[in-house]
């Protein structure tokens, strides 16, 4: 039963470095840590602290009387577990472990563990497995006896656990090829699918935002569908597709998806490209920001440099949308309100009263008035380069052989058939 669970009882700390250019906010990172912290069943968060520092020991992360300072509180507390919420290196883990007498988990680490307790899919669970081996490929963490119970996930945060991988590099090397196999596979599934739905008709619509915008409430209220949606970091880790049909405008294919993070580690970013690549394909891409959140700004520019990262040009369509309206003072909302008045990119709303969503369909539905319409093409056989890239695209709905070459019909969009014009 729920209740009966033990939990380890952890403490986060958000290390703010002076001497890091890059650095947070750290009031809001260090209230993301916990709530990264909090996303994980099997924690109890019984303490948090920004540590603030010069600069980062290479040895030891903090100074020697911050880590006896820290060491008596957390034997104080009862602490089994410590999470840092920064870049831990392997050997700060191992002397401060040693030191403390817990386990250290960096946020690369938590996250990489709430991915696992999440994935459902095939997909999910073998792309989280593959990021969490690259990880622990540079610190092989080692199993520790005083956290014994057997659980799921990756083992970072409880025990032993029947996935702890053994503490040997040529043993991750050869189970990351064998994942990489059984990904192409599930991978090449994935792309039949995508060319089936190629062929229907249907822009794809793609919610993005960081993590906790309210995406998945969004994408219900529109679909009517219920993923899980909570007030929690995460909630959404495998992509969902419903078809819509918008008032007055085409049936579309709205697609969730993973909600962005910042400093979201490379190894996820590498290990998602093939979940996100429904963003990659998508027709229109609309932002999703949470714009109550004092962050709102950072995190906006969180998603759009990891967009970039993933290759989504600048020219693709897009709407940004601000949700949480409802959770704003009446100065705030006028404000707000203001701002979005004055540039037709920007749509206020809030996906928990629906307030602002029937503008936001027709916005949507204007975006792609036209955004793929039908042609006929006749190639000559010589032209073998340019119908390979006609199949490449997925854009082919049919072909017929006649005595010239080929005649093609096409479904595409304004941007492929400039493309093919030049090619």
């Amino acid at each position: 039963m729920e209740h009966d669970r033990v939990r380890t009882r952890a403490w986060v700390l958000h290390p703010e470095i002076r001497s890091d250019d890059e650095r947070r906010v750290p009031g809001p990172a260090l209230e993301e840590a916990v709530a990264l912290a909090a996303a994980l069943p099997d924690l109890e968060v019984t303490g948090s602290e920004i540590v603030r520092l010069q600069r980062a020991q290479p040895g030891l992360l903090f100074g020697s009387g911050k880590i006896e300072e820290l060491g008596a509180r957390f034997r104080e507390a009862d602490v089994e577990l410590v999470l840092i919420d920064g870049p831990v290196t392997p050997v700060q883990q191992r002397n401060l472990e040693k030191a403390w007498k817990v386990k250290i988990l960096d946020r690369t680490g938590l996250i990489l563990e709430i991915f696992s307790d999440r994935a459902r899919t095939r997909e999910g669970v073998l792309q989280v497995e593959m990021a969490a081996l690259s990880y622990q490929r540079t610190r092989l963490v080692r199993a520790w006896t005083h956290l014994e119970r057997q659980r799921g996930g990756l083992g970072f945060v409880g025990g032993p656990g029947e996935t702890q991988i053994e503490a040997d590099r040529r043993a991750i090397d050869d189970q990351l090829v064998r994942l990489r196999r059984q990904l192409q596979k599930v991978i090449k599934t994935r792309e039949l699918h995508r060319k089936a739905r190629a062929k229907v008709p249907y822009p794809i619509v793609a919610l993005v935002g960081y993590t906790n915008a309210g995406k998945s409430t969004l994408f219900n209220r529109l679909t009517g569908a219920e993923v899980m949606a909570k007030d929690m970091l995460f909630a959404t880790l495998d992509p969902t597709m419903r078809r819509v049909e918008l008032p007055d405008g085409p049936k579309v294919i709205l697609s969730d998806t993973v909600g962005f993070i910042s400093n979201l580690p490379t190894e996820l970013v590498a290990a998602f490209r093939a979940t996100l690549e429904e963003v990659l394909g998508a027709d229109l891409i609309v932002h999703v920001r949470d714009i109550s959140h004092e962050e709102t700004e950072a995190q906006a520019q969180d998603v759009e440099t990891i967009l970039t990262s993933l290759g989504v040009d600048e020219d693709r369509a897009r709407l940004e949308v601000w949700n949480k309206i409802d959770q704003l003072d009446s100065d705030e909302r006028a404000a707000i309100d203001a701002r979005a008045g004055r540039d037709p990119a920007i749509h206020a709303i809030s996906a928990v009263t629906g307030e602002g969503l029937d503008a936001l369909l027709a916005a949507i539905a204007e975006k792609l008035q036209g955004v793929r319409h039908q042609s006929v093409l006749q190639l000559g056989f010589s032209d073998g380069r340019r119908r390979a890239w006609l199949f490449r695209q997925d854009v082919v709905k049919s072909e017929e052989q006649t005595e010239q070459g080929f005649e093609i019909t096409v479904l595409w969009t304004a941007r492929q058939e400039a493309k093919f014009a030049a090619l």
